[in-house]
């Protein structure tokens, strides 16, 4: 059978992308994509590239802090958020043009319009188009989950964060994940009055405890009202504020509300289900190791299969699978010892197991410093830095490192290039540190700070 394409990828975010760049240009193939929105997915527009840029601006008051402890005469005006927002508004214009450039140098055709699955080798367009291919690959990401609850239409989700016509001047922040929490250090940098409301007994649930409690006390710490175990169960429009209902009977008036209470797949709508593509109740798209679906010519990468929902991972996930479909390389994405970074202030870097994991699996040594760094010491403030190495006991192996503190996302790449090398805690304490530097205490803890955990009897 002839087809119209030897690719055709649904969503242009960094993981269709990717795959699609990857089989025109190095793997000879015909590739079309799809993408009904603007090119560059979650990340590039809606995620993580507009959000560290509000990072930068949010942590401009402190700078100017600092700097008058150095001798500067330092003074900060009110925020203009008008002309930050059409800045970024500008900027994210250029990227998403340069995504598109990309494509086409590469040989890709991009169909601006959205697609669904007729059948295993057929897509139909909104602009009413019908196309073939001999693979199909699903990259339609992830969207914002807010709950069905009496006024949700109130609330705004983080896709909207970028385009607010005005800054409020009180948000609650309903949720405790990683863009919860990102959500509300952002803001409160930017002068807002924000309280932060999560179900559970402590925000970034999934991290290191250690860790993340060291995060929440600098959050706390800089004005930031976190309260925990009770949810959000009404939101009323009152005059010209809304009235925020807690499930404790609790009343909270703001000018925004912000759901980050999750992301769900992107397939609503695609006629996965239909032409036999299984999918989690969550809609996510179940794959096999290769990013195959059920079907052999219909294949997911990136936060629509909720593997690891992170924008490198994605990446890795569609350049595999052009490798194996068009460059004779059959290649599994690695899912092993993936680092991040929470965008939070205090950052967060982490890789690898957390104390809880790794004593689960055995005996453990964990090496924790927490110390003031030279930067902010000398400016008076109380900031601390946490850095900790989970060490199995037995072989050395350095489980897990996490890091607290500024530049910690820039500190956990590099020292995830040991961790997944297997280096031993050994190999860390021959290191040299570099002087004088925060980063220096990953190689000079030589004391262990308590050992935890159990020898696993065979």
């Amino acid at each position: 059978m002839t087809f119209d394409y030897d690719l055709f990828v649904i969503g242009g975010g960094s993981g269709g992308v990717r795959a699609a760049r990857i089989a025109a240009s190095e793997g000879g193939a015909r590739v079309a994509l799809a993408e009904e929105s603007r090119m560059g997915g979650t990340c590039v527009i809606r995620g993580c590239v507009p959000k560290k840029l509000m990072v930068f601006a949010s942590e401009m008051p402190e700078a100017v802090s600092q700097a008058r402890a150095y001798g500067w005469d330092a003074t900060i005006d009110s925020f203009d958020w008008t002309a930050f927002r059409n800045t970024l508004e500008n900027e994210l214009t250029r990227l998403e043009a340069a995504y598109r450039k990309t494509l086409q140098t590469a040989g890709v055709i991009i169909y601006d319009a959205r697609a669904s699955l007729i059948d295993p080798h057929t897509i139909a367009l909104s602009t009413g188009k019908t196309i073939t291919a001999k693979h199909i690959l699903i990259a339609t990401g992830g969207l914002p989950f807010v709950p069905h609850i009496p006024g949700a239409d109130l609330a705004v989700t983080s896709d909207a964060m970028f385009h607010l016509p005005k800054l409020p001047a009180k948000a609650v922040i309903v949720g405790g994940g990683y863009i919860a929490s990102e959500f509300a250090c952002i803001l409160n940098g930017l002068g807002v009055k924000v309280t932060q409301i999560y179900r559970g007994d402590e925000i970034l649930r999934g991290f290191d405890i250690e860790a993340r409690t060291h995060v929440v006390a600098g959050m706390e710490r800089s004005g930031i009202q976190i309260l925990r175990g009770r949810d959000v169960v009404r939101l009323d429009k009152a005059d010209d504020h809304i009235a925020v209902h807690s499930s404790l009977g609790e009343i909270f008036s703001c000018d925004l509300v912000l759901y980050a209470t999750g992301r769900r797949p992107n397939t609503a709508g695609l006629g996965l289900e239909q032409i036999g593509v299984t999918v989690k109740s969550t809609g996510a798209v179940i794959v096999d190791e290769f990013s195959q679906t059920v079907l052999p010519s219909v294949y997911a990468v990136g936060d629509v299969t909720d593997r690891i929902n992170l924008t490198p991972v994605a990446i890795r996930e569609g350049h595999a699978l052009a490798d194996t479909l068009f460059n004779a390389r059959p290649t599994k994405a690695d899912h092993e010892l993936v680092p991040s970074a929470v965008f939070t202030q205090p950052e967060f870097g982490t890789i690898g197991l957390t104390e809880e994991q790794a004593a689960a699996r055995g005996l453990t040594d964990v090496y924790v410093s927490k110390f003031r760094p030279m930067r902010t010491a000398f400016a008076g403030m109380p900031e601390q830095y946490l850095m900790k190495l989970v060490v199995d006991t037995e072989t050395q192996k350095v489980l897990g490192c996490h890091i607290v503190g500024p530049g910690a996302g820039e500190m956990i790449q590099l020292a995830a290039i040991a961790v997944k090398l297997g280096a031993t805690k050994g190999d860390f304490d021959r290191t040299v540190a570099v002087h004088p530097t925060a980063s220096e205490e990953i190689v000079t803890m030589r004391k262990v700070t308590r050992q935890i955990g159990a020898t696993i009897k065979a």
